[in-house]
């Protein structure tokens, strides 16, 4: 029985290549090193590097300088919490009137 001789390549997380993206960055990084360290080839490396550049970009592109979109609600969901608000506001002071008296009835006995 003959084993090939094949290493598995570990799957890094995002935070992982993130942080092998930084200490690349610096500018007294040992790229070789940090590559063999992590079990990488400057390969590896270019695509980490391509998916951070496209990763900012569309970043950028969402987040749009000036005011923020305005959300909308629909004028039925608007008029229907409208009522929604006015049941539980006469609920409320329903039972504000039932507490009210039930603690004068306690007071007195």
């Amino acid at each position: 029985m003959s084993q090939k001789n094949s290493k598995k390549k570990k799957k890094l997380s995002a935070e992982e290549k993130w942080r092998i993206y930084q200490e690349c960055q610096k500018p007294e990084a040992k790229i070789g090193e940090i590559l063999r360290e992590h079990g990488l080839y400057s390969s590896d490396l270019q695509n980490i590097r391509h998916t951070v550049e496209q990763s900012a970009l569309e970043g950028f592109r969402q987040s749009r300088p000036g005011r923020k979109k305005v959300t909308t609600v629909p004028v039925e969901d608007h008029e229907q919490l409208k009522e929604e608000l006015r049941e539980k506001e006469k609920a409320l002071a329903e039972m504000s009137v039932l507490f009210t008296s039930l603690k004068k009835k306690v007071n007195l006995e």
